[in-house]
């Protein structure tokens, strides 16, 4: 039956999809781009044209991404023998002195043109948009879903909107059923991180009289946050062009200011950098919503935060090399890990083999969130794989192949929020091989 419901969903989602020939990308991965001199921003400026586009050799791989990624170089993109990402001058100069081997580095502008805003990306959700689209879901199923704001934003003041999804409870009501809470668009430029979330509230309540569906709906609480940096995701669209905006509106990377672990490695503590993670945790009232809003949440016991890209399920830690010392925890995450990398063809593993980063949301979950009572969190970098395929703009076809893919994780995790543990033992419906129960053990 599942089987089925995916394959209805996609035809409909890719025949709305419109292919394109994106002029951006020139397909041919591993040249190396000419080195210009580019000259030091204002230090009020923040647009593409201050920022560079750096690609730095990586000999011996992690431990060179690792202080490309402490100096201030918001990584992006691992090659072999290589890596590349975003970064202003100074944090370029920074990775110099410490014996990061530069190739090349030039402005945004010269590395991917003027990033017009395309009208074929119109398909793609605004603010505005997203709040209606809430609005209709919530009325569509008045029964079963709820709306309300958990916060506002710094620079605008936009609600920041979470969808419930449940039986028995409305709003901001507690509930004892096992919970999941599903995030987008930490990060600006990452759109396909609002529609995932936002195709995945559609998708539950357009299938809710379908068995399989309507059981996690009966008896879990579902929680989407499709747009966490809602001021972010405006300007990144605004004049007309593509602004290739990470941070909120106070220049703070969202993701590097939770507070478990923040402060150190994989975060800046320049306000220029991407990577840059606030004058103290929490400082941005976008977190501050976030962290009010789990720890209020008992029930709480997954969470996945959307991201893109490079098609990797990250688990923690993020900040540390270290694996978590809880070796049934650690099984079952990387049970998970393997299972839905099978579903979404994506590459498993601890966040902390792409390179260290300090102070973020997954990192907080697992190691401080509900005090000691421990959330489940990955994070999912989405399609593309690679700049080449598209980068953070990856054009309005992305959404209907990218949805296919992650239908089925995101149904997995819900069921296994009662217990994620049972990972472990294949137990869940969603799997991609379901286990068989051993005697006397019922699948739950």
């Amino acid at each position: 039956m599942i089987t089925r419901i995916l394959g209805l969903v996609v035809a409909l989602l890719a025949a709305n999809a419109r292919a394109i020939n994106d002029p951006r990308f020139d397909g041919k991965t591993g040249d190396l781009l000419p080195t210009v001199k580019i000259e030091a921003p204002t230090p009020a400026s923040s647009d593409v044209e201050t920022r560079v586009w750096v690609q730095f050799a990586t000999p011996g791989g992690k431990p060179a991404r690792d202080l490309a990624a402490d100096s201030g170089i918001s990584i992006e993109e691992v090659m072999p023998g290589q890596a590349a990402g975003i970064a202003t001058p100074e944090a370029v100069d920074r990775a110099r002195k410490a014996g990061v081997k530069i190739l090349s580095a030039i402005t945004l502008e010269q590395r991917f043109g003027s990033l017009d805003f395309p009208e074929k990306d119109s398909i793609y959700h605004n603010y505005g948009e997203t709040k209606v689209e809430l609005e209709k879901i919530a009325a569509s199923a008045p029964d079963l879903v709820s709306l309300f704001s958990i916060g506002k934003s710094f620079q605008k003041n936009k609600d920041l909107f979470v969808l419930r999804l449940t039986r028995g409870a409305k709003g901001a009501e507690p509930s004892t059923k096992p919970g999941i809470v599903f995030l987008g668009t930490h990060h600006a430029r990452e759109h396909l991180s609002t529609e995932i979330p936002l195709m995945l509230a559609k998708y539950l309540v357009d299938n809710r009289a379908q068995p399989e569906i309507a059981r996690l709906l009966d008896t879990r609480d579902i929680y989407i946050i499709p747009m966490v940096n809602p001021d972010g995701v405006e300007y990144d669209i605004s004049d007309g062009k593509y602004h290739m905006q990470r941070k909120n509106m106070a220049g703070v990377d969202l993701n590097r200011n939770y507070s478990y672990g923040w402060g150190g490695p994989g975060a800046s503590d320049n306000p220029r950098d991407e990577t840059y993670r606030g004058p103290s945790a929490f400082s941005e009232p976008e977190t501050q919503a976030v962290k009010a809003f789990i720890e209020a949440r008992k029930n709480l016991k997954v969470l996945l935060s959307y991201h893109t890209f490079s098609e990797l399920i990250l688990y923690p830690w993020g900040g540390t090399n270290n694996p978590i010392d809880d070796k049934p925890a650690h099984d079952a995450f990387v049970a998970m890990g393997a299972e839905m990398g099978k579903m979404t063809g994506y590459t498993p593993q601890q966040s902390s083999a792409l390179y260290i980063a300090s102070g973020d949301t997954c990192d907080w979950a697992w190691g401080s969130a509900l005090g000691g009572k421990k959330i489940f969190p990955f994070t999912f970098e989405l399609t593309p794989k690679s700049m080449w395929g598209g980068g953070f703009y990856p054009g309005p076809e992305a959404i209907a192949t990218t949805f296919q893919a992650n239908i089925r994780p995101a149904l997995y995790l819900i069921d296994l929020a009662d217990n994620p543990l049972r990972a472990t033992r294949g137990q869940s419906a969603f799997a991609v091989t379901p286990a068989e129960p051993k005697a006397g053990e019922a699948l739950q």
